[in-house]
C-alpha cells in the first residue's frame, strides 16, 4: 500500500469533527496579495473555495485589486494625488477604479473558481444596496466606508449553493460610487452575515510579537495592548483593527493568515494546527 495514499486517507479522516464543525458556516474571504498576484496561486485558491462550498461551507469573497489598479493607472496616464498615504479618488480615477476591481479583477476569481467546478457570481458593493458608504474623509474624494450593509443578496446566493464574489465598491446616499479599502469592506460584510470566520489573506506569517514570533491565538485585549506598545505597527494596524470592528459586529473570530502558504484557508479551517494568528472577543 502506497504511503502517501495512507497519509491522505489519514489527513481526511482526521478532518471530520472540522468538516462538521463548519457544515453549513458562513466565512468571508478577504483575498490579497500573494494570492492574486500569480495563475498558480489563483487556480490553488479557487480549488480550495470550491472545496470548501462542497462541504458544505458558505465562502464569500471579498477581493482587492490595488496594483492593478495602479498599473492601469500609470498605463492610462492617469495622475494620482496622495494625502497622508492614501489615494485621492476623483471622478476620472473612480471610473478606472471601477472598471478594474468590477471588470478585470471580479471576472478573474470567478472565471477561476468556476474553472474548478465552483458555481460563482461576481458582484459589487453598489449591487441590490449592498455597501452604502459615507465619505471616509472629504480630502480623499471617492474613498468610502460602509455605513449600512444589506446582505440579502449574499444570502439569497448562498441558498442556491453560489459562492459570491464581491468587488469592494458601494453607493453613497447621493447615488455616487465609492472605493472601499477591501479589508474594512470583508469586515463590515462579515459583521453583518454574522459570519463564523473571517479570513484576512496576507503576505506575512501572522501577528508578531515584539521578538517577532507569530502568536496564533489573540483576544481582543491582546491586540489593543500590542498596537499600544508599538508590537503591532505599520499595516498590520488596520488588519488587526478590522478583525476587532468585525468580533464587535458579531464575528465568532478573525483570522489574519499567510496567503503564501500552500491551502492556507483550508489548514486554517480543517486542521488542529490552523496557518495564521486567530483573534476572538476573549
Amino acid at each position: 500500500m502506497n504511503r502517501d495514499w495512507i497519509a491522505t486517507a489519514k489527513t481526511l479522516s482526521q478532518a471530520l469533527p472540522y468538516l462538521q464543525r463548519y457544515a453549513d458556516a458562513t466565512v468571508v474571504i478577504k483575498l490579497g496579495g500573494h494570492a492574486m498576484g500569480s495563475d498558480d496561486a489563483m487556480e490553488e485558491f479557487a480549488r480550495d473555495v470550491a472545496l470548501m462550498r462542497q462541504v458544505g461551507v458558505n465562502p464569500v469573497i471579498v477581493h482587492g485589486g490595488g496594483p492593478m489598479i495602479n498599473d492601469m493607472l500609470k498605463r492610462l496616464d492617469i495622475k494620482s494625488e496622495f494625502v497622508n498615504g492614501k489615494r485621492v479618488t476623483d471622478a476620472a480615477t473612480m471610473e478606472v477604479v471601477e472598471m478594474v476591481l468590477s471588470g478585470l479583477v471580479n471576472a478573474r476569481i470567478v472565471q477561476a473558481i468556476s474553472e474548478q467546478g465552483g458555481r460563482a457570481v461576481g458582484v459589487s458593493g453598489k449591487d441590490s444596496g449592498l455597501i452604502v458608504c459615507e465619505p471616509e474623509d472629504p480630502a480623499l474624494g471617492l474613498v468610502g466606508k460602509p455605513s449600512k450593509v444589506n446582505p440579502r443578496i449574499l444570502r439569497d446566493l448562498a441558498e442556491k449553493g453560489i459562492i459570491p464574489v464581491i468587488a469592494p465598491l458601494g453607493m453613497g446616499e447621493n447615488g455616487e460610487t465609492f472605493n472601499i479599502n477591501g479589508d474594512t469592506a470583508a469586515g463590515a460584510i462579515a459583521a453583518a452575515l454574522k459570519a463564523d470566520r473571517l479570513l484576512l489573506l496576507t503576505d506575512v506569517a501572522g501577528v508578531k510579537n515584539a521578538e517577532g514570533d507569530v502568536l496564533t491565538e489573540l483576544t481582543a485585549a491582546q491586540i489593543n495592548a500590542m498596537i499600544a506598545d508599538g508590537s503591532i505597527a505599520g499595516g498590520m494596524i488596520p488588519k488587526t483593527q478590522t478583525a476587532l470592528d468585525a468580533l464587535e459586529g458579531g464575528v465568532r473570530a478573525a483570522v489574519i493568515l499567510d496567503g503564501r502558504a500552500p491551502n492556507a484557508c483550508l489548514l486554517e479551517l480543517f486542521t488542529e494546527h490552523g496557518a495564521g494568528s486567530i483573534i476572538r472577543k476573549g
